[in-house]
């Protein structure tokens, strides 16, 4: 007897903007641009990605992600994206959504970082205003460009810092961890943390343990982004623990970029085991073809019973910047599918 992962409340909080987008609207979007795709992101979809642990692999995937970027040349593209995401977690049960976004990448097309800010702000402000699920913005600077451009990302971030869906509500470092050092990017985290963002760098998917270390002490985060492999060393495993930092784990991601080579491998258990809260995410759905139902998914086919999947939608739900109104909503909720009634006719649980 198992329940619908589609139903268990949860928080959304690694997607990003971009990868968010469903194949069809990237289709839609190239199509009215004329621009011409790769196949991989045409016939071939969704495609079969190199190993990103190695530089020919992540240069595949930036590649893919870079043509998909170009497709989004306006407003309308935007609030498009934007609007999608949200429809789409709404119907896998999320209350919330952090949604990631460089304003950079698409400043050209509408004026100015600013503007494609407010644009994404303003549009997630509506999204909200319906009341089918929040979504806040993490602004995320590029570890592929000078750490001053992250400072001045930090600081348009804290003017729009708040706490409610529209609002900017966490503060990022994302793109190829083998470029830059984490410690140059501390004086914009700085900015961030002062005003009250959440702190919610990658760290620890293509590099090893000592990449989440350095983020431990350098940034001091809320979150990190994928940190699997602190699994590698048991001391970082233990200080991530004792830090009390929130895990965003994304195993459709972790296996298609070839960080470990099944879905079996994937070390959510031993990560949950030592004590490390955990949220799913989905990462970039446009090119591993797989959204944030199918990481829970993932989860039971790891052993997770549904206790135990319910205990990762705690963790997201109270590892985000989710207003504590709708927070305390979706853990009652949560409680409620934990019930008997919930059950529906399926395969024996797998005890966690």
């Amino acid at each position: 007897m198992t329940r619908p992962v589609e139903d268990l409340p949860k928080a959304h909080l690694h997607l990003h903007f971009t990868g968010s987008m469903r194949i069809g609207t990237v289709r839609e979007l190239a199509a009215s641009h004329g621009i011409r795709l790769p196949d991989a992101l045409l016939t071939d979809w969704p495609p079969r990605l190199a190993r990103a642990t190695d530089e020919r692999g992540w240069f595949r995937f930036q590649r893919l992600y870079d043509a998909a970027r170009a497709c989004v040349r306006g407003e309308e593209d935007m609030r498009r994206i934007v609007r999608e995401a949200a429809e789409d977690d709404v119907a896998e049960g999320s209350r919330w959504l952090e949604l990631q976004v460089d304003p950079t990448s698409y400043a050209p097309f509408v004026g100015g970082i600013t503007p494609a800010l407010e644009i994404v702000l303003d549009e997630a402000r509506k999204v909200s205003a319906a009341g089918c699920i929040g979504v806040g913005i993490v602004v995320a600077a590029s570890r592929m460009r000078h750490p001053l451009e992250a400072r001045t990302l930090a600081r348009l971030a804290a003017r729009y810092a708040g706490e409610e869906g529209g609002d900017v509500v966490g503060f990022g470092l994302s793109n190829d961890e083998r470029r830059g050092l984490v410690s140059d990017f501390a004086p914009a985290f700085a900015i961030a943390r002062r005003a009250g963002l959440a702190l919610v760098p990658h760290g620890g998917e293509l590099l090893g343990a000592q990449s989440v270390m350095e983020t431990l002490e350098h940034i001091d985060p809320d979150r990190i982004g994928h940190g699997v492999r602190c699994v590698e060393d048991p001391q970082v495993l233990d200080a991530v623990a004792e830090a009390g930092v929130t895990l965003e784990v994304c195993p459709g991601s972790n296996v298609a970029l070839g960080v470990y080579a099944q879905p079996q491998e994937v070390p959510l258990r031993a990560i949950v085991e030592a004590g490390i809260p955990v949220a799913l995410g989905a990462d970039d759905p446009l090119l591993f073809g797989s959204r944030l139902s199918a990481q829970y998914a993932a989860a039971r086919d790891l052993g997770f019973d549904d206790p135990g999947l319910a205990g990762l939608a705690r963790a997201s739900l109270e590892g985000s910047r989710m207003p504590s109104r709708l927070r305390t909503a979706a853990l009652a909720d949560l409680e409620l599918w934990l019930q008997p009634a919930a059950v529906t006719p399926d395969t024996p649980l797998i005890g966690m």
